[in-house]
Formats: structure tokens, sequence, C-alpha cells
């Protein structure tokens, strides 16, 4: 199948970007790096009439360090952030999970702000964003505002963004020396997408976690942080005890549904393996 037709222009400002959505509204589609929508676009899942390519748009990639954040441009590449020592250093997190973004090829063209808009509940950035607190930059004619990641996605592919508005950046707060993080996902071929994934995170001292924060994907129609599960470790020693107290609190939270190859509860045991697979590296 082949993409309806559309126009396209390729704008030199926000200013010019921000005229063109105000004129077209819904009929207008924005593209950096085209791994989501071009496949949206060939199966006729979309099908605006205007492509807007913002990459001409100066200022709108790269990654900074700040004194409270680490700053990551809308138009940053995947691979970017996967090679990026400062990324390493300042929120490994993101380092982790990179590797697990598809392939390759894909991270060489996709980019940070394109899967935080298209808010897909299986991609990895979002849910990374949550872990971390990060916020996440828009913009408009209107003007700057910031959406906390945790506000940002509030159901299947869709978010907290207004008409007229784009993704600029997104803001990642500089972590505690002491945290610690984890990140994995399990698919049944490496690039596809993930029948679940975890990323975490805490303080381990003194054979205790502490501050325990964990987020899944794939497991519901936006990232979803298991705050029954965190509170079953808080504190806690891992022990057998912890674990199983941990999984009961998980099953009331977390309620993925089946898709083509993986029944309900085959995915969230999946989730328990996984969670507790991620608090021992935490630990160790």
């Amino acid at each position: 199948m082949k993409a309806p037709a559309f126009d396209y222009v390729k704008p030199s400002s926000l200013a010019q970007v921000f005229s063109l959505l105000e004129t077209h509204g819904d009929d207008a589609r924005i593209i950096a790096g085209g791994q989501s929508l071009l496949a949206t676009l060939n199966m006729r899942l979309s099908e605006p009439q205007l492509l807007l390519d913002i990459n001409a748009i100066p200022g709108l990639s790269g990654i900074t360090l700040h004194s409270d954040c680490v700053q990551i441009g809308a138009l940053t590449r995947h691979c970017d952030i996967e090679d990026s020592a400062l990324i390493a250093e300042h929120v490994p997190l993101l380092a982790m999970a990179a590797p697990f973004v598809a392939h390759r090829a894909i991270r060489n063209r996709g980019t940070l702000g394109g899967s935080i808009a298209f808010a897909d509940p299986a991609a990895e950035w979002p849910t990374c964003a949550v872990a971390l607190d990060a916020s996440i930059v828009l913009a408009s004619r209107s003007g700057e505002r910031r959406v906390k990641a945790k506000d940002f996605f509030q159901d299947l592919y869709t978010t907290a963004m207004e008409p007229g508005e784009i993704v600029t950046a997104c803001e990642f707060p500089l972590q505690p020396r002491a945290m610690r993080f984890a990140f994995d996902e399990l698919a049944r071929r490496r690039g596809d997408y993930a029948i679940v994934g975890l990323a975490a995170s805490g303080q381990f001292a003194d054979g205790l976690l502490r501050q325990v924060r964990l987020v899944f994907l794939g497991t519901g129609n936006i990232p979803l942080r298991a705050r029954a599960a965190e509170t079953a470790i808080e504190g806690k020693s891992l022990n057998a005890d912890t674990f199983e107290a941990a999984r009961t609190a998980l099953a009331t939270e977390l309620h993925p549904a089946a898709d083509l190859y993986h029944s309900a509860e085959a995915k969230q045991h999946l989730a328990s393996v996984l969670m507790r697979r991620l608090l021992q590296r935490l630990a160790a």
C-alpha cells in the first residue's frame, strides 16, 4: 500500500510552523525522523493533507548539560543519545534503554521528540521520561510551557499537547549520585516491540532499597508506574518475602491486555519476572 497524496513544506522557523498549523489544523502533521509517521502513512492509518518537515529549524537538536537537568532537543536522533558520553554519565537510564529502541538503522533517523509526541505505550523514551520525572517542553505561537511526563501521556497515542503546539525538547533532572538504574525488556526478537519492559531506579545501602521507582512499558495505554509494588519494596531487604509482596502488589495495579501472541496472564507473569530481575540488578 502507498501513502495518500499530500503537500510537503520544510519551514525554516518555528513561527512558520505555528502559522501553518494554525491554517491547516488537523490536516497538517509534523515530520521529524518519520520512523513512525511514514509507516502509518503507507498503511493509510494517517491521511494528512500537509507534512511539515521541521528538520531545517535551528535549535531543536543537541544534548545540553544544565545546573539542574540535561536538556535533549526534540530533533536529537536516538543514536546520538545512545552514543553520548554526557548521557551515559548524567542520565544513565537513557543510555541503558537506547539499544532497545528498534534497530540501529531506525535509531539513526528516529528522534526523541517524535517518540515522545507519538506516545506509543510500548516505546522506551516515554517510559524513561516518566521514570526520571522529566519535563516535556512544548512551544506554540503563545509561547513555551513545560508539562511533567507523568501528566503528558494521557491515553493511547494521546498526550497533553494542545492544538498548534509541538514538542521542542525534554528536560531530565539530574539524579543523586547514589541513585542506581536498570532497564530491560522482553521481546520475541531483538528490535521487535516489547512484550513488556521496565525502567527501575532506587538507592541501595545497608542491604535495603529506598526511593524505588518502577515504570512499565507495554502493559497499558501509557507508561505505568507501579506504586503499590514500590511501596512493598521500599526500605526492605530483597528476600523471598519482599519479592512475593511486590509480586502480589503488582498484580493489583498492572492489568495488561492480551495481544496476538501472549495472554494477559502471561504478560503479568513476565512483568513480575522482569521486576525481580531488575531489583536484583539495583542491589548488585
